[in-house]
C-alpha cells in the first residue's frame, strides 16, 4: 500500500501575545487589507477638514497675507518627510537586529511616500519663498538639509531597484537608511545652529504656539490627514511586496490563531 504523497503547506508561525503575532507576512497581509479602507477614508475625511480650516476659516495673516495659507501643507508636509525617514530606519534597525521579513518590507514601503512628502515639502516651500523671499530657491540650511532628505529616499530606492537578491537589498538599504538619519536633527534644528532666512517652529513642545488656535487646528488635521494617508498607502504597498516575496502568504488559510 503506497503511503499518501507528501503535501507542501505555508507554516503557521507560532502563536505571539498581542500584537507580535501580526509581525509575521501571513497574519499581517490580511490585517491591512481591512485597515487600508478605514484608513484611506479617515485621511481623506481629515484633509476636507483641515483644508477648510485652513483656507476659509483661518484669517489672513497680517503680514504675510493669503500666501501663508501654504505652509498648512508645507509644515505638515514637512513633519511626515522627517518622520516617516525615523520610521523606516526603526524598521532597518529592527530588521537588522532580530531578522524580522516583515521589518524590511515595511521599510522599503514607506519609501515612495517619504518621498513624496519631501518632495512635496520642497515644492510648496518654493511656492511660499517667491512671494516671500523673492527667490524660488535659495540655499538656506534647512531647505539644503530637506532636499538631502529627498536624495536619501531616492538613492535608498534606487539600490532597492538595482539588487537583484533581496536580501542583500535589504541590507544594504537599511545601512544607508541607519547612515542617513543623522539628517534628520540637522533639518530640525537648522534654524538654531546656523544664520538661515527660514523661520523657526511655530509650534514647540515648551512652549506655547505662536499662532491663533484655528491656524493650528488647520495644520494639526493636516498632519493628522497625511499620517493616515502614509499609513494606508503603506499598507496597500506593503500587501503588493508580500505577495511578491511570499505569494503563499496571501492565499486564503486555515485559520490562524
Amino acid at each position: 500500500m503506497h503511503s499518501p504523497p507528501h503535501l507542501t503547506l505555508l507554516p503557521t508561525p507560532p502563536a505571539r501575545p498581542g500584537w507580535l503575532r501580526y509581525a509575521a507576512p501571513q497574519r499581517f497581509y490580511p490585517l491591512a487589507g481591512r485597515l487600508i479602507p478605514w484608513l484611506a477614508l479617515a485621511a481623506a475625511l481629515f484633509a476636507a477638514a483641515g483644508l477648510y480650516v485652513g483656507l476659509v476659516k483661518a484669517p489672513v495673516d497680517s503680514q504675510q497675507g493669503e500666501v501663508y495659507r501654504i505652509l498648512f501643507i508645507h509644515v505638515a508636509a514637512a513633519w511626515m518627510s522627517m518622520f516617516l525617514y525615523l520610521v523606516m530606519a526603526l524598521y532597518a534597525a529592527l530588521g537588522l537586529i532580530l531578522q524580522t521579513r516583515l521589518s524590511f518590507m515595511m521599510m522599503r514601503a514607506l519609501a515612495p511616500t517619504g518621498a513624496l512628502f519631501t518632495f512635496l515639502t520642497l515644492w510648496t516651500g518654493a511656492l511660499w519663498g517667491k512671494p516671500t523671499w523673492g527667490a524660488w530657491w535659495v540655499w538656506d540650511a534647512r531647505l539644503t538639509s530637506e532636499l538631502i532628505l529627498l536624495f536619501l529616499y531616492l538613492g535608498f530606492m534606487a539600490l532597492q531597484a538595482a539588487s537583484d537578491d533581496p536580501r542583500r537589498g535589504d541590507r544594504g538599504g537599511a545601512i544607508l537608511l541607519l547612515a542617513g538619519v543623522v539628517n534628520v536633527p540637522i533639518i530640525y534644528f537648522s534654524v538654531r545652529w546656523w544664520s538661515t532666512l527660514h523661520q523657526g517652529a511655530s509650534i514647540n513642545l515648551t512652549t506655547a504656539p505662536s499662532m491663533a488656535r484655528v491656524m493650528l487646528a488647520a495644520m494639526l488635521l493636516m498632519v493628522i490627514a497625511f499620517w493616515l494617508y502614509s499609513a494606508a498607502a503603506s499598507l496597500a504597498r506593503v500587501r503588493g511586496i508580500i505577495a511578491e516575496r511570499e505569494p503563499a502568504a496571501t492565499e486564503p488559510a486555515r485559520e490562524r490563531r
